[in-house]
């Protein structure tokens, strides 16, 4: 599949993020996009790739609980993606044969892109592939134990600052490990969230592993933000983060964006308030408790209606559901046919953290090359995201 994906279409990835691309969320994407380009007549099959919260490698090996629940799928779901992060080769080679052996999924997504202070403080995530000794011997180890039944890819930033880049030298490596895809957020660490994505440096990587695709990530915000990503840096395809939040049709407007038709209209706030309710109502089936099912619905409350005409109290209820029939209650009285403004619509969202020094190890940019110190901190650096 992933063959044809890069030989027919650019690629369309959902990025991973932490607390929110669990399994309801990426059914409330599918239906969503799908439904949104049905509406409008289009009605091919939706070749997107939704991947999973990132996992830890040890945590896999050791089937934590909760990175189990992590990897677990709808039946329905195709391909079946996951992220793994892991600082160690041989636990990360040992997590991608137990993933191959165990057909636990068809797609391995590679994290060394997380710019959490907790983790580069030990050397991990966007700060590893400074180090490029320790990058390579994990990648290829991740290639390696794949026995090409399962593709890998990289998911990587521009580096860990203006003075310390490392997305030329990673993506190079990447490429001659056999990575299937190489896909760059146009940040380094130290931006974080904040500022704006540089999309020169995708082209730039482009040229630079020309045997290898690259896939762009950074203020894709809506469908022509894509089209113009492709079209800038002569990348294979696009990685959606923030963008897709209280957004889950997007996709499906990118799709159309990118295959030539038209795309799709904003949906109307009925649509988006029968979405809010689905998306809840599956938080609650894939935990099993309504309570949690809920509360775990709160974070998703203002990226959903922003845009949409909702007094200020009902917002702040909304933050605090407890029920599905909390919910009914408050979304009943909106008005379900306003339309989207949108300006509002194509903004940006979700964190927004403004650039500030990353934390690392002590001595880390001392050198490329990693010591044997620095091979027990960086360990250190899995413990750190418990379970995933």
């Amino acid at each position: 599949m992933f063959a044809d994906l890069l030989a027919q279409n650019p690629v369309i990835e959902l990025a991973p993020m932490a607390g929110v691309t669990n399994r309801a969320f990426r059914r409330v994407c599918r239906e969503a996009s799908s439904s949104i380009r049905e509406r409008a007549g289009q009605v091919d099959a939706d070749q997107t790739i939704y991947v999973a919260e990132m996992t830890t490698s040890q945590a896999l090996l050791m089937r934590h609980p909760e990175t189990m629940s992590l990897v677990t799928f709808d039946s329905d779901e195709s391909p079946r993606s996951i992220q793994l992060y892991g600082v160690d080769a041989d636990v990360v080679g040992r997590a991608v044969a137990m993933v191959v052996e165990e057909d636990i999924a068809d797609h391995i997504d590679l994290n060394f892109g997380c710019p959490v202070p907790k983790v580069t403080r030990k050397g991990g995530g966007s700060a590893l592939p400074w180090k490029r000794d320790l990058f390579s011997d994990i990648v290829n180890s991740a290639v390696r134990n794949a026995k090409g039944k399962v593709p890998v890819t990289v998911k990587m930033r521009v580096g860990i600052d203006d003075d310390h880049i490392t997305y030329l030298d990673a993506g190079k490596i990447a490429s001659e490990a056999g990575v299937t895809w190489v896909a760059l957020h146009g940040r380094t660490a130290a931006q974080y969230y904040g500022g704006q994505a540089d999309w020169t440096t995708i082209a730039r990587l482009v040229e630079h592993i020309p045997n290898t695709p690259v896939l762009g990530n950074g203020d894709i915000w809506a469908a022509h933000d894509a089209q113009r990503m492709l079209a800038e840096t002569g990348a294979r395809g696009v990685v959606i983060g923030r963008g897709c939040l209280g957004r889950p049709w997007l996709f499906g407007q990118i799709r159309s964006a990118i295959s030539g038709q038209p795309v799709p209209d904003e949906p109307t706030a009925g649509v988006i308030l029968d979405l809010m309710r689905r998306h809840a109502q599956l938080l609650v089936e894939m935990g099993g408790d309504e309570f949690h099912g809920c509360r775990e619905m709160r974070k998703h409350m203002a990226w959903y209606l922003k845009g949409i005409v909702v007094g200020s109290e009902t917002r702040g209820q909304l933050g605090l559901i407890n029920s599905l029939q909390e919910l009914d209650e408050l979304l009943s009285p909106i008005d379900r046919d306003q339309q989207l403004a949108i300006d509002i619509a194509h903004s940006p969202r979700g964190r927004t953290t403004p650039t500030k020094k990353v934390n690392l190890p002590d001595g880390w940019l001392n050198s490329q090359s990693m010591s044997s110190a620095e091979q027990s901190t960086v360990r250190e650096a899995e413990l750190s995201v418990s379970g995933g």
